[in-house]
């Protein structure tokens, strides 16, 4: 779910009028723009990580999923 949250950026004048002419050439507003740029920027520097647990449970044993049916037999019985 999508919860925006508030804050304020300073952007020196130059910036901020070039970014409003991007913004009415592309039908946008300009924080769309501003979000859409600190959502790259964040990606670029500072990607997904991993949950920790990803590969908690590693067995190290390469043929675990063709043996699944024989080392579970007999579970929920």
């Amino acid at each position: 779910m999508y919860r925006p949250t508030k804050t304020t950026v300073y952007l020196d004048g130059d910036d901020y009028r070039r970014l409003q002419r991007l913004a009415r050439k592309a039908g946008r507003k300009t924080a769309e723009l501003v979000r859409e740029a600190v959502a790259e920027y964040a990606r670029r520097l500072a990607p997904a990580t991993r949950p920790r647990s990803l590969g908690a449970g590693r067995s190290r044993r390469k043929n675990l999923s063709e043996r699944a049916e024989e080392l579970l037999g007999g579970m929920g019985a």
